[in-house]
């Protein structure tokens, strides 16, 4: 049963990397148009606390996938990662702001359905 924490990890980590940056490059404000701007920009982000703990999280969702590689095959691990769409697209609707419309909606649940599919 353990196992199965393995790609779910994977997956959950991914997904607050993916929540977490758009939140922090949301709150740096806008991309500045000189390359100076734009390095310093960066640099700021990469020294941001939540910005590093997405480094680790990206660190420790590669971890669990190696592990998960142990236990199952990669076509029948992978479609778990199909789930990001969802979540992130209802996390950045919940947490965020964004919009959450119908075809978006749609559009996942295409995605979903098609590896599900695809999986088989």
């Amino acid at each position: 049963m353990t196992r199965y924490l393995y790609p779910v990890a994977t997956l959950l980590l991914t997904v607050y990397g993916q929540l977490v940056v758009k939140w922090q490059v949301d709150r740096a404000g806008a991309l500045p148009a000189d390359l100076g701007g734009k390095v310093a920009f960066v640099g700021q982000l990469l020294v941001n606390p939540w910005v590093i703990s997405v480094f680790v999280a990206a660190f420790l969702a590669a971890t669990s996938w190696m592990l998960a590689m142990t236990h199952f095959s990669l076509s029948d691990a992978y479609p778990v990662m199909a789930l990001s769409f969802g979540l992130v697209l209802f996390g950045s609707a919940l947490w965020l702001g964004e919009s959450l419309t119908w075809t978006k909606i749609a559009g996942v649940a295409i995605i979903a359905v098609g590896l599900v599919v695809g999986s088989r």
